[in-house]
């Protein structure tokens, strides 16, 4: 029975991760290694690296200074409404990215008032930067929050309640005591953030037109390279993201060690 548990784990694992990641190696240096650079050194390859690149960056940051401020609520602070905002934190995880995209449309659109009002002050908001950010911000919110409310309601609150009583201020007592205790938690959360912002594809689609060199990101370049039957560069690049995604997983690993380790602690 034992064996058979896990020949069937093995052959699911195969199936669904093994075998495409092989097939997807091997396809990507098919036609040879200088192939291969030359699909991701290509301008549009480069540019969809770098929008995908700007547009993570900008999600990791407000998400790790917002995810720690929502995380810091829920634990630290009573309120009315409490229970409802820590449900619509999850939202992002039942709802498909491609609703969440026509959503911003739907707000965002030349025909609604924010979209008209944005419009006339020279803000382009669709079929740019700031949709895409928006989009994948909606995507990512979650995860720093979920790591770090089990984390802070873990260590307690005894520890900053005695460094107040020692005289420390707030921000003493959040730089001093409180984000030493969640570095690995917090390490971790962003990890999975940056992960799924590089991944990220439905919500992107829809409110960034796809456009070359200006809206297209890595992965609306597969997408597009495959569309086109240029199968060379769209397995070139999504091999790329490969790697970067396992650096991520081995990070994201680690991160996940040092957070138990600090919880036992």
């Amino acid at each position: 029975m034992k064996q058979f548990l896990i020949t069937t784990v093995w052959l699911y694992f195969g199936v669904l991760l093994i075998g495409p990641i092989a097939y997807l190696s091997a396809q990507s240096f098919g036609e040879g290694v200088t192939a291969f650079w030359q699909e991701i050194t290509k301008p549009e390859a480069v540019h969809g690296f770098a929008l995908t690149a700007e547009i993570t960056a900008i999600v990791l940051v407000v998400n790790v200074v917002f995810g720690t401020m929502t995380a810091l609520v829920l634990t630290r602070q009573r309120f009315l409404g409490r229970t409802l905002l820590s449900g619509v934190i999850d939202l992002p995880f039942a709802v498909s990215p491609v609703i969440a995209g026509f959503m911003l449309i739907l707000l965002f659109g030349p025909e609604t008032m924010l979209g008209t009002l944005l419009g006339a002050a020279g803000i382009k908001v669709l079929f740019a930067l700031p949709a895409m950010v928006f989009a994948t911000l909606f995507v990512t919110f979650p995860f720093v929050v979920r790591e770090l409310t089990p984390l802070l309601q873990t260590i307690g609150a005894e520890s900053e309640e005695a460094a107040r009583t020692l005289g420390a201020n707030e921000w003493q007592v959040f730089l001093r005591v409180t984000l030493p205790s969640l570095r690995w938690g917090l390490i971790y959360g962003a990890t999975l953030t940056v992960a799924r912002a590089i991944g990220e594809f439905g919500a992107v689609l829809v409110v960034s037109g796809n456009i070359l060199m200006l809206t297209q990101t890595a992965t609306l370049h597969i997408y597009q390279s495959y569309v086109d039957f240029n199968y060379v560069a769209a397995n070139a690049v999504a091999f790329t993201l490969l790697a970067v995604s396992f650096g991520i997983l081995t990070v994201l690993e680690i991160a996940k060690s040092r957070a138990a380790a600090a919880q036992q602690a």
